[in-house]
């Protein structure tokens, strides 16, 4: 590859992925469930398949279910998941020390709900000094305007805006790989 890459692109590189809370009770409350689960599993598959980290976190599964299985499925084999009781995953000992673990600098960030769990960790992820991407497609709130009024929040604090399909794209850089065969088939 010759020439330099624009800061905003993502790197494969130093690139971990934030699964947040994706769990049975927010079913049939949250606009657009099927397709945030979607491209939440487009994600942690892609990530897998790239060989990048991907943590995940429950909020209080006793109340509110586990990760969704058509999500769960899709993790990279031996993907932990970090259960708590704060709406940001950071100040979780152990997602703390997994995220440390993962050496990431940059972070793409999915899940549920945008306004709250999601809105909070990106939050706490920029004033650790990361960078952190939100995949639009890939998150939403129980109302549009509460997803709106997050993306709005968190890209004005300094998160930008990607997709599921665009992040790994960017990450691949290039046609021809077999990561790029793999990653293809899952984006059709």
């Amino acid at each position: 590859m010759s020439g330099a890459r624009h800061p905003g692109l993502l790197a494969r590189a130093g690139t971990g992925l934030i699964v947040v809370d994706v769990q049975d009770a927010f079913r049939p409350v949250i606009e657009g469930f099927d397709e945030v689960v979607r491209n939440c599993g487009i994600l942690a598959e892609g990530f897998g398949i790239l060989g990048r980290p991907v943590l995940v976190s429950e909020q209080y599964p006793k109340g509110l279910g586990h990760t969704v299985a058509e999500l769960a499925g899709r993790l990279p084999e031996g993907t932990e998941v970090v259960e708590k009781m704060r709406f940001s995953a950071c100040g979780v000992a152990p997602f703390d020390q997994a995220l440390e673990a993962a050496g990431c600098d940059t972070w793409v960030v999915c899940g549920i709900e945008t306004h709250v769990c999601v809105n909070q960790t990106v939050h706490d992820l920029l004033a650790r000094g990361k960078a952190v991407h939100v995949a639009r497609d890939a998150v939403s709130s129980r109302t549009a305007s509460n997803r709106e009024a997050a993306l709005e929040k968190m890209v004005a604090d300094g998160a930008r805006l990607t997709s599921a399909e665009m992040a790994l794209f960017e990450m691949l850089e290039e046609a021809g790989s077999p990561e790029f065969k793999a990653i293809s088939k899952l984006v059709r």
